[in-house]
């Protein structure tokens, strides 16, 4: 291993080429060098920020948050939300782009409300939920083949009773519900 090393890095043919440089020479071809590669990182970091709020902007996500942490509230969320997902799932399958979807959702937000109270309803409940339609902070989340950055995010957001307790939140367009 330590030949390899020597071959490469001490031999003079290789170090040779820069041999009949000049000092001033090779430091203006190092600030050179460096200069190329922080226009590089600066455009690559500029492309990745871009990329991050295309994303965000593209997704709408659900945020269905309990009343309380208790069993009986956190089972609520989850028909409360399996209700709306389905609903969703067909009604969001022909729309192509985020501000259709947008668009429908602030259209069939008292729509979506009536659905989760009377999922409530259905399961002896008397809470009431609030459906809105906003911007919220999200954090990472991981997926089985992917990770969604933490960020603000186009939120369909579903309140049941006091908005206390666990929440649960997922991509509603497009569906990764």
């Amino acid at each position: 291993m330590m030949s390899l090393f020597v071959y490469f890095f001490q031999t003079p043919s290789i170090l040779g080429v820069f041999s009949g440089l000049d000092g001033v020479f090779m430091k203006k071809l190092i600030k050179l060098v460096l200069g190329c590669a922080l226009v590089a990182a600066f455009l690559w970091f500029g492309s990745v920020l871009a990329d991050r709020q295309r994303l965000n902007e593209d997704l709408i996500r659900l945020h269905v948050v309990a009343n309380s942490d208790e069993a009986e509230d956190q089972n609520l969320k989850l028909q409360v939300r399996d209700a709306v997902v389905e609903s969703l799932r067909t009604a969001l399958a022909d729309v192509q782009d985020t501000e259709q979807a947008k668009q429908y959702l602030q259209k069939n937000l008292p729509a979506l409300q009536e659905l989760a109270n009377r999922t409530l309803d259905a399961a002896g409940s008397a809470q009431r939920a609030v459906v809105s339609l906003c911007r919220e902070a999200f954090p990472v989340r991981d997926y089985d083949t992917f990770r969604l950055p933490a960020g603000i995010y186009n939120s369909l957001r579903i309140r049941i009773g006091e908005g206390e307790g666990k929440n649960w939140w997922c991509v509603v367009f497009p569906s990764l519900c």
